[in-house]
């Protein structure tokens, strides 16, 4: 077929997703966790170069998205119109996660909607594990995506990572110690607070609360983690004058 373009429609996509699939790859996708029942076995190299040969196209997005298999549905969520996606289409994609891979790729969009705050909210509320991960994933995603975001922003998503840092399930404990991590190597600001709440959770008698404090821990006093915030910190101080 031809090489796809922001001409192509979603039948289009289709055809040329079904000849990129290799079996090789859907198994090599267990070896992470990944569930396999409704993929082709495409890499996200792959799907992102597609997803920007075809551009955005709100409608076709979402032609894309009903269309059940996995890679399709993460290049729907890159080719989606932010501004267009209503809370409520956030919900009904979010129903239908199933495995860690899709919702982290599409929390990506959800954090660019008009929406962000109040999704993160009701999906953390939400009892569903790949729903909750969810919100967890959306806030580590927004440290990157809103950069104009007031620090009390994520200060306030401190008390909610509280709150469900005893959710035992694998993949939602995994989303909350990615997003305390996360929030606390965005300003030392942050990372002073984060830190706070990690070594709390650290001394729990909970296991999934202890797991989680101590990634948390090791991760926000690395080296590495100390010369990033290092790096911000010179960038945000103003340059002296020339004489």
């Amino acid at each position: 077929m031809n090489a796809l373009s922001r001409g192509s429609t979603a039948d289009d996509v289709l055809d040329h997703l079904k000849s990129l699939g290799s079996e090789e790859n859907r198994q090599g996708m267990l070896r992470y966790g990944i569930r396999i029942e409704r993929a082709l076995g495409i890499s996200h190299g792959d799907q992102r170069r597609i997803a920007k040969a075809i551009g955005r196209d709100h409608e076709r997005a979402f032609a894309l998205w009903d269309c059940g298999i996995t890679e399709a549905q993460f290049i729907a969520s890159l080719t989606a119109d932010p501004k267009r996606f209503t809370a409520n289409d956030a919900r009904q994609w979010a129903a239908e996660f199933d495995s860690w891979d899709i919702v982290d790729g599409v929390s990506d969009l959800f954090v660019d909607t008009d929406h962000w705050l109040t999704l993160i909210d009701d999906f953390a509320k939400d009892e569903r594990e790949f729903v909750r991960r969810t919100a967890f994933a959306m806030m580590a995603w927004s440290v990157v995506h809103r950069k104009n975001e007031p620090e009390e922003t994520f200060l306030r998503f401190l008390a909610t990572i509280r709150r469900h840092a005893d959710d035992e399930r694998n993949f939602v404990r995994k989303a909350v110690s990615w997003a305390l991590r996360s929030i606390g190597k965005r300003s030392a600001q942050l990372n002073t607070a984060a830190l706070d709440l990690a070594r709390d959770l650290a001394g729990s008698d909970d296991k999934t609360r202890r797991w989680i404090g101590k990634d948390a821990v090791r991760d926000l006093t690395s080296e590495k983690t100390r010369q990033r915030l290092e790096r911000i910190a010179n960038k945000a101080s103003p340059k002296p004058r020339k004489a």
